[in-house]
């Protein structure tokens, strides 16, 4: 049975904001929600939200409309708001999508890597390496700094922006990722085969080995699928 509970919004003591409040409680719920703290379709009460914050509902409806304008959040006339929520479909196409992209960024990387990046690949591995005890959350951290370093050496500003919005996107339905040993044993694995094409400069082993490493065929989204509440999901479009 479906559990349409709300989670708590916070449970901090009511901030008191400065003046420009809807730019801090936009920041706030946007993190909130990229990380999972608030998952795909948990309400947002404009009222709550106020009263967590210390302001009038106006910033709050603000911060709101910008979220949704991201995509973050749904608003629903006389329903109000909500973590905005993909369908099973629309899900796939961005991961196949997030798929491409990594896999492209991994190429250029192999394509203009030098003595300098290659270090820096090195040593954001090592710091994957040195998370795995450590816990979900460092390990996640280290995940994305390890990923963030392959943009850098492709140096293509643009892919870099859309990767990031992509990622932004995906993230709410991945906070389940490295909750277990062989997840984070896979996830090394597929680093260190990355890495290694990088540093070679061999731009075909280093796309493949990326697009092994993201979810996106059958059966890795089949896998990643089965992580997920469903009723994370909104419904599909008749």
């Amino acid at each position: 049975m479906e559990d349409k509970t709300s989670l708590p919004l916070n449970s901090e003591a009511t901030q008191t904001l400065p003046v420009g409040a809807s730019k801090s409680i936009r920041e706030t719920l946007q993190e909130e929600i990229e990380s999972g703290q608030l998952p795909p379709g948990n309400p947002l009460d404009e009222r709550g939200l106020a009263e967590r914050f210390g302001v009038s509902r106006t910033p709050v409806r603000e911060a709101l409309q910008q979220l949704a304008a991201k995509d973050l959040v749904k608003l629903t006339p006389r329903q109000g708001a909500m973590v905005a929520r993909f369908s099973i479909s629309e899900i796939r196409g961005l991961m196949e999508v997030l798929g491409e992209l990594e896999s492209f960024a991994a190429r250029l990387a192999a394509r203009r890597v030098d003595d300098v990046s290659r270090t820096q690949l090195q040593e954001a591995l090592q710091r994957c390496r040195d998370a795995q005890n450590l816990g979900v959350g460092e390990y996640a951290m280290a995940n994305i700094s390890f990923h963030e370093v392959i943009f850098s050496i492709s140096r293509n500003q643009y892919l870099t922006q859309q990767l990031r919005r992509s990622h932004r996107l995906i993230q709410r339905y991945r906070s389940r990722d490295f909750q277990s040993r062989a997840q984070v044993a896979k996830s090394m694995l597929d680093h260190e085969r990355v890495t290694q094409a990088i540093c070679d400069g061999d731009e075909n082993a280093a796309a493949l080995a990326m697009a092994e490493h993201v979810p996106s065929g059958s059966s890795g989204f089949s896998e990643f699928l089965a992580k997920v509440p469903p009723h994370y999901f909104e419904s599909e479009s008749p």
